[in-house]
Order: C-alpha cells, then sequence, then structure tokens
C-alpha cells in the first residue's frame, strides 16, 4: 500500500511514516516545514519528502492520504482531495486499523508526563524481552528513535494524546488505541485552543476510559481528584491506584534511592539519577502497567536503574566555565514547578536561572496568566521570552527584581551570559525550538 502523510514532520506523524515504513508500505507526505531532525531521519528511511501543500502531489496516486491534525480546511492540497472525493484517513484512526488492533496496547495518557512514562514503560517491556513495539512523542535515549513495530512482540506501548484527531475527527486521539493496559497520570485543564473547560476534557477522558476492557487494566494516580471524577462517571476495568499509601507509593532516601511499596508490602529499592517527585509517580505507573503484562516488579525495577531518560525531559547540553545548561519540554504551570523543583533537590543552594518560552497554543492565549508567576517562584532568577505572548510581562510582577523579560532573542541570550556565574544551573522550558537558544547560550557562556 502507497500511504502519503499530510502533516509528516510532527512527532506523532514522523512515528506512524517509520512505522508504516517498516510494515513494508510505500510511504511519501509532506509538510510546511521540512528541515532536521525529522527530514534527515524520515529520509533516511526511503521516505520522500515533499515540501509544503500543493494540489499537485494527488499525481502521487496513493491508496490513501493520512491527515495529520496540524491539517485544516483551506489547505490547498486537502480542498483537492475533498473536491476528488478520495480517500483519507486521520493518522490515529488508521494506527489503529493497521497496527493495533490484534496487539496487546499499553497506553500512557495524562496531562503531563506522557513521554517520559512511556519511554520508562518501553523500556522495561524491552529489558525483560518482550520487545515491544511502540510510539512516543520524544526519543528515549534509551532506544534513540521514537517508534518502532516491533514485529515480533504482541505488545505496543503508545503515548496517548487528549488533543483532538483531525479537522474531521474532533475526538482525542486516544479513543482510537483501545488499550488493554492504560495509564491516567493526571489531568489538569490544558490545550484551551481545542477545549472550553476542564469538564471537557474530563469527558474525553471517560470516553477513553469506556473502551479499556474489562479484562484489561487502569493504572490510576490515586492522588488526582479530576482522575476521581472521571473513574465516578463509570468504570468497567479493574483498577490499581499509585500515589497513595493504600496503593503503590515510593518512599526516598537521601542517596538518590527509592523503596517502592504497595500498601505495606515492600517490593524492591531503585536507585537512579531521575529528579522529582513526577519521576517517581511515573515510575510507578510504568512498574504496575509492566505487571499487568507479566513483568515481576523486580525486573522492571532492575530495568529502571538503567532507564536514560528521554531527550528535552531535562537533558543537560553541556557546561561552560562551571555553569550548567539543562532543556526541558515543560510548558504548564504543574510541569514547570515540578520540574524547577526537582532540579532544587540536585542543586541544593545554588543558582537556579530559569529560562522560560510560553510557546503553547494556551500559553500564547494567557489561560496561566495568574499562575505563571507562582510556578517560577522557586527559581532564583527568571527570564521570559515574551514575543508571543506579551501578557507575560504582566504576569511576571509578582516576580518583582529577580524576573526580566524579553522580547528579542540575542538580548536574552546576551543578558543570561552577563548574569551567569560558575556553579550556576540554567533551565531552559520550552515545548519548541525556541531559536536555538541552548547553542548560543553555551557559545556566549564560552566568550565570557
Amino acid at each position: 500500500m502507497h500511504i502519503h502523510i499530510l502533516g509528516i514532520c510532527g512527532t506523532f506523524m514522523g512515528g506512524i511514516a517509520a512505522i508504516a515504513r517498516e510494515s513494508g508500505h510505500t510511504v511519501t507526505g509532506c509538510d510546511q516545514d521540512v528541515y532536521p531532525p525529522m527530514s534527515t531521519q524520515l529520509e533516511s528511511q526511503g521516505i520522500e519528502l515533499i515540501a509544503g501543500y500543493s494540489p499537485e502531489q494527488i499525481r502521487l496516486q496513493p491508496d490513501i492520504f493520512v491527515i495529520g491534525n496540524v491539517v485544516t480546511r483551506g489547505n490547498p492540497l486537502m480542498e483537492e482531495i475533498l473536491n476528488r472525493n478520495l480517500p483519507y484517513i486521520s493518522g490515529p484512526q488508521w494506527l489503529s486499523e493497521n497496527i493495533l488492533r490484534h496487539r496487546w496496547v499499553l497506553a500512557v495518557s495524562g496531562t503531563h508526563g506522557k513521554t517520559t512514562t512511556s519511554s520508562m514503560l518501553a523500556w522495561i517491556l524491552d529489558y525483560a524481552g518482550l520487545n515491544p513495539g511502540f510510539l512516543i512523542g520524544g526519543i528515549p535515549e534509551n532506544f534513540g528513535i521514537s517508534a518502532r513495530i516491533g514485529n515480533t512482540s504482541p505488545f505496543f506501548v503508545i503515548e496517548a494524546d487528549e488533543y483532538d484527531t483531525a479537522f474531521f475527527d474532533k475526538r482525542s486521539k486516544f479513543v482510537h488505541y483501545h488499550p488493554k493496559t492504560a495509564i491516567l497520570n493526571n489531568l489538569e485543564f490544558d490545550h484551551a485552543d481545542i477545549f472550553t473547560d476542564l469538564a471537557a476534557i474530563e469527558r474525553q477522558f471517560h470516553h477513553f476510559v469506556r473502551v479499556i476492557p474489562n479484562n484489561g487494566l487502569i493504572v490510576a494516580n490515586g492522588k488526582d481528584p479530576n482522575l476521581k471524577h472521571v473513574l465516578k462517571q463509570g468504570c468497567w476495568t479493574p483498577v490499581e491506584e499509585f500515589g497513595t499509601d493504600s496503593g503503590w507509593h515510593t518512599k526516598a532516601r537521601a542517596d538518590n534511592t527509592i523503596d517502592v511499596y504497595c500498601n505495606e508490602t515492600f517490593h524492591g529499592s531503585l536507585q537512579w539519577d531521575l529528579l522529582g517527585e513526577h519521576n517517581r509517580m511515573n515510575a510507578l505507573a510504568a512498574l504496575i502497567a509492566a505487571r499487568h503484562a507479566g513483568i515481576p516488579v523486580n525486573i522492571g525495577i532492575e530495568a529502571l536503574a538503567q532507564f536514560k531518560n528521554v531527550k528535552r525531559r531535562m537533558e543537560k547540553r553541556g557546561t561552560v566555565n562551571g555553569v550548567s545548561v539543562y532543556d526541558d519540554f515543560a510548558h504548564h504551570p504543574t510541569a514547570i514547578q515540578t520540574t524547577i523543583e526537582g532540579l532544587r533537590t540536585h542543586t541544593g543552594k545554588a543558582r537556579i536561572i530559569a529560562v522560560l518560552e510560553p510557546r503553547s497554543n494556551t500559553m500564547k492565549m494567557g489561560v496561566w496568566k495568574d499562575s505563571l508567576a507562582k510556578s517560577l517562584s522557586e527559581a532564583d532568577q527568571v527570564l521570559c521570552f515574551t514575543r508571543d505572548a506579551h501578557w507575560a510581562k504582566d504576569a511576571m510582577l509578582p516576580l518583582h527584581n529577580k524576573a526580566r523579560c524579553f522580547d528579542d532573542l540575542n538580548q536574552l541570550v546576551q543578558a543570561i551570559a552577563v548574569i551567569a556565574e560558575p556553579d550556576d544551573h540554567i533551565l531552559i522550558m520550552s515545548n519548541g525550538g525556541f531559536g536555538g537558544i541552548h547553542e548560543k547560550i553555551l557559545s556566549a557562556l564560552e566568550r565570557t
């Protein structure tokens, strides 16, 4: 089969492209922005890429067009597909019908931690010799790729996103996946561009719960009241909770060791370098889900001791003159706060310089105006790039003199280089490329 993917350079659609190619399909695709690293990764797999959405691409005569949710009405190629009544399908539906239908799907949902938890879970299954397929919205360093089919295994791990499926299917992506094992990591309001309120997101999460079989398992964060509200709307599947003393929980020790318990039963100790309570919760969810797939907790703990994290999740990009520079994907106040708190446990009294780009659609809309300053309060200095989010200048006022805002990226980089001192930790947070700021800061530090 020949499939042509619209919006192929996004992480999710690029993963579908790789899996389809690995399955033996002919794959081509197009996107508005075709550039490395995704373009290089796809082309190395024999996937032809086209820049832009020219209507002439219908001459490729694929068997079906697979449509990413970046595509809207008015897109010239999509309009031509509609006008000619050519076959098309959303990415999640194509994945469900062609890859997931006969697999044991382990789906990881939640406002925060999906990518890290999916990566942990896939690694535990791989470490145990189960060779899972996976599609993850980031690159786990243990694998070096974001997606693979895992043909020899019944297991498939997928990051289950609540964002909408396509312009013609406004359900959340995850309702297509029909998992046997589902993680509900947490639930907060987000994606204000498509959801009107928290209740609208809870409704989609309940649609997800409705398609999990009663011989499956829901692994739920027992501390999250919004998830409890979702499950109270109806649940037909066994539930195991984590994060509470009556369920699975951890006890942290001072030497980066965490002890794993279920109720009062001790299941083992994990020593690792990942920071923060949020990663301990992610680890618990992954251990329980892997246990449902037949992997004993002690084997899961062995695997996590060798887990290398995910690119752009507290990833150290370099150290110059004693100043360490980190990259993190945090773009929601809760994620920002937990990321800073996690780094603080590592740095002690050393200065943390938080550098934020409010880039997500929800951030640009100013939804988090009243909570953004509080989420950054544990940092010693805050520098905010406000070119696309001018509202953030007012939001920073509660931080007084320790916060500064910039509309010019080069001025921001120079300001960081001026204030940075040995033993400082510069934490850069954005869900985009941030104009290559990481390398620019490292270069500026070398010149000072």
